[in-house]
Order: structure tokens, then C-alpha cells, then sequence
């Protein structure tokens, strides 16, 4: 790969790869200095290793499977569609993306297209008027599947069967689509309804050899590529050799769990709050017949470890919070069913050094680190922290 960088038309407007003009190899070293620097301290007190980060096999390009625009009018009966500019409400206008599949942009476009000859107003967000806000897109990974998602201020879409006939015209390789609707005045994106316009409202695709249904709002990873290598060092960090028995914490649709019990002959318990996650986790381990093998829970994590995680007894917890990190009730928790590891997989090092430090406290010590590269372009980072009991 060398010193080789790419270019993007809108990436001055666009803002979305700030490092787009630095060589992938320097990107790498950035941000494996970035954990070094953060985390470095408390892994030497403890005698453990910062290991080399897992960059992206290849160009890191095309490695986003998740793509949305918004939508906006543009005069003359156009709906102007694309990203916003950085630190603005204008969108910029985007016919292909570096960083996405490069099924995504064709589709969203398209639903614009669409949406302009059939005179489906775009949202106004000034106005809280019109009806196209956004649309979102799934492509699948291992799969041919690619389900679009049109958000919009109405719950009822006027002539849907003729707009589903369109889009299906202009982007055949669209699996299904389903009508989100977000009648709130906010800049969160997706609504709480969904409604299934055609096909199965859902799509698959497979990790690790594991197959996953997600929905319109099941969180799945972006760059499913190097989220198999994030879910092979969480694997690797568990230290199953068979019969354990693990908690699988903020699992959501039990991507990490599943995919655990599958490798290794262990007990996986899934705790998430989300009670759709939860079922979409029950169906997932349905669907690679791992009934007996995993069990989901509708709880909060916390609370559930402290009525009855005891009483279970777990070898390992397996954690992946949010960016902003887990707390100290739910850490406290966590040392109290006293497992012989814990593995947190984290998206932002900030809030998982604060973590770590409180884990530490609680008689853990921190064996290794591996950063992973999920966001190529940008400054974010994630990493793999595993810990054992003192």
C-alpha cells in the first residue's frame, strides 16, 4: 500500500474523512500512538502489552455498509441529496463516496429521482413540513441483500405501490424497503414506527460464518470486515476452551455472543435493555441453531447482574458499551460476579481508559490492548481490552 492517498471531490465540503490526504500507513501509526499514550501507563503497571494495531486487509476503501443521506428541495422539482457540510445544514451533493459500498449512494439517489418525478415533497426542517426526510441503506457484507429505509414526516406514504415500483426500477439490486416514520422536529434520523412496504423488512448477513437478520434500527456494525477482526480478539481474548459459561453485556442483537458460542463449546447469557434487540438476538441464535447454547435477557445489565447474575456465576464477561462507556454501578457489578476475565470492546479509548481504571480498582489487571482500524480516513479508533483477575 506505500504512501499512497486518495481523493474525493466534496471531501473540503464533505468533512467526513479528515485524513483522507494522509497515507494509510500513517494513519495506522497515529492511532496506535493515540492508544499508547492513553492506555500505555496503566498497561505497563500491570505488566501487559499495547499490541500492534489491525489495520484493513487491502485498500481501505468501500468498507462502509451503512449509508444515509437527508433530503431537502432544491428548486425547479428537484430534492437536492448527499451530506451535509461540515458544521452546516447544506447539503453537498454526492454521486459516489470513497468509503461506501458502492451499492449505497446509487440507491439513495435514486429514491431522490424517484421522489422528484413523482412529486413527493422533500422535508423542510425550518417548516416541519413535506414529507421525505431521509432514507437509510443496508448492504450486506456476505450477502447480495440491501434494504432501504425511506424516513418520513407522514405515516402514511401516498401511492406507495407506485413508488416501491419505481425505486425497484431504478435500483434493482434493493432486496426490500421499509417507510420509517419520524413526525418529531429533532435531528435524530430514524422514527419509532417502521412499516414494510416490500419484501421482507429485514435483511442477512453473516459474520464469522454466523448469519444475522437486522432490521431498519438493529444496530449492526458499519465495516463488517474489521468488525469480524474486532470479534476474533474478543473471541481470542475470552480464553473459551469449552463448558464456560459467558455474559454477554449491551449485546443488542447478540452479534458477539452468537458468534462466541458458535467458535467455542460455551454457555452465552445476553443481557440488553432493548427488548427488540433482544428478540432480534433470540432469532438470531434460532437461525444458527444455538438455541441451547444462548439465552437473552430484557433487562437492564446492572440491575440484573445484581438479582440474578450471582447466583449464575460467569468465567467471562464480554462487554461492548456505547462511546460513552459503561458506569460505575455496572462495573461494580461486574467485579462482583468475580469472572476469571473480562473483555471490553470499546469505540471511544476516552471513556474506556476511565473504565479500565475503575476495573483495575476492582481487582483486575490489564493483560493486553489491540487497537482496530474501523473507521479508515478519520480519527477514530477502536480497540480490545482484555483483563484478568488478580
Amino acid at each position: 500500500m506505500g504512501y499512497r492517498t486518495f481523493t474525493c471531490p466534496i471531501a473540503r465540503d464533505c468533512g467526513g474523512c479528515e485524513w483522507l490526504a494522509v497515507p494509510y500507513t500513517i494513519q495506522l501509526r497515529r492511532k496506535q500512538a493515540q492508544v499508547e499514550e492513553l492506555l500505555g501507563p496503566m498497561i505497563s503497571g500491570d505488566a501487559g502489552e499495547v499490541r500492534g494495531i489491525v489495520g484493513m486487509k487491502g485498500e481501505p476503501v468501500a468498507y462502509r455498509h451503512k449509508a444515509a443521506t437527508p433530503y431537502a428541495h432544491a428548486g425547479r422539482g428537484r430534492i437536492a441529496c448527499g451530506f451535509y457540510a461540515r458544521g452546516t445544514h447544506r447539503i453537498v451533493r454526492c454521486d459516489d463516496c470513497l468509503v461506501e459500498d458502492p451499492r449505497a449512494r446509487h440507491v439513495l439517489n435514486a429514491v431522490a429521482r424517484v421522489a422528484a418525478r413523482q412529486h413527493i415533497p422533500a422535508y423542510d426542517e425550518d417548516k416541519g413540513t413535506g414529507v421525505l426526510r431521509h432514507a437509510v441503506v443496508r448492504c450486506g457484507y456476505a450477502t447480495d441483500d440491501v434494504l432501504l429505509t425511506v424516513v418520513t414526516n407522514v405515516p402514511e406514504l401516498r401511492r406507495a405501490e407506485r413508488f416501491v415500483a419505481a425505486i425497484r426500477e431504478e435500483a434493482p439490486e434493493v432486496t426490500s424497503i421499509v417507510q420509517n416514520v419520524n413526525t418529531r422536529r429533532t435531528n435524530a434520523i430514524l422514527g419509532f414506527r417502521n412499516k414494510t412496504l416490500w419484501g421482507p423488512g429485514t435483511m442477512r448477513d453473516k459474520l464469522l460464518g454466523c448469519t444475522f437478520e437486522i432490521g431498519p434500527t438493529t444496530f449492526y456494525q458499519t465495516n463488517p470486515a474489521q468488525t469480524e477482526e474486532l470479534y476474533r480478539l474478543a473471541i481470542e481474548g475470552a480464553g473459551l476452551r469449552g463448558g464456560e459459561r459467558v455474559l454477554d453485556a449491551y449485546c443488542g442483537c447478540g452479534t458477539i455472543g452468537i458468534c462466541a458460542a458458535s467458535a467455542n463449546d460455551a454457555q452465552v447469557i445476553g443481557v440488553e435493555r432493548v427488548e427488540g434487540a433482544v428478540k432480534a438476538a433470540r432469532r438470531n441464535a434460532s437461525m444458527n441453531g444455538l438455541d441451547e447454547k444462548c439465552s437473552f435477557v430484557a433487562a437492564d445489565a446492572t440491575e440484573w447482574m445484581a438479582r440474578e447474575g450471582r447466583e449464575l456465576g460467569f468465567d467471562v464477561v464480554l462487554m461492548d458499551p456505547p462511546r460513552a462507556g459503561s458506569t460505575p454501578e455496572f462495573l461494580d457489578g461486574v467485579a462482583s460476579l468475580a469472572p476469571a476475565r473480562v473483555v471490553y470492546v470499546s469505540c471511544n479509548i476516552e471513556t474506556q481508559a476511565r473504565d479500565l481504571e475503575l476495573i483495575r480498582r476492582n481487582g483486575y489487571r490489564i493483560e493486553s490492548v489491540t487497537p482496530v482500524d474501523m473507521f479508515p480516513h478519520t480519527k477514530h479508533v477502536e480497540s480490545v481490552a482484555v483483563l484478568s483477575r488478580r
